[in-house]
């Protein structure tokens, strides 16, 4: 008896590579506890913003392992960085935010 072929028709095109590695890039960047936690405190904040020093202790983790995250979002384009003298400021970019909307609809 001879094989019967897949009828299954695709109707669109795969994604390209590029776009693909971004986005598996973007799914990294999300994919830890801290970091959601991070974005969290950073969306619920009552000016948008927050320094490292003001996530250190609700997170409960080092200036260092925050910073570490915050560098991770920032590569991945979900927060922006402004430095004012010697403290960072961060906040949630909406075109992340709405890449990773998209992604959940």
């Amino acid at each position: 008896m001879a094989e019967q072929p897949c009828a299954t028709t695709l109707l669109a095109a795969p994604m390209d590579r590029v776009e693909a590695e971004d986005l598996a890039r973007l799914l990294k960047a999300i994919a830890d506890p801290a970091r959601l936690q991070v974005m969290s405190l950073l969306r619920s904040a009552e000016s948008g913003e927050a320094c490292v020093c003001d996530l250190t202790s609700p997170l409960g983790l080092s200036q260092s392992t925050v910073s570490h995250h915050l560098k991770i979002l920032a590569d991945a384009g979900l927060v922006r960085r402004e430095r004012r003298g010697t403290w960072s400021y961060y906040s949630l970019l909406p075109e992340g935010m709405n890449r990773i909307s998209d992604l959940l609809t």
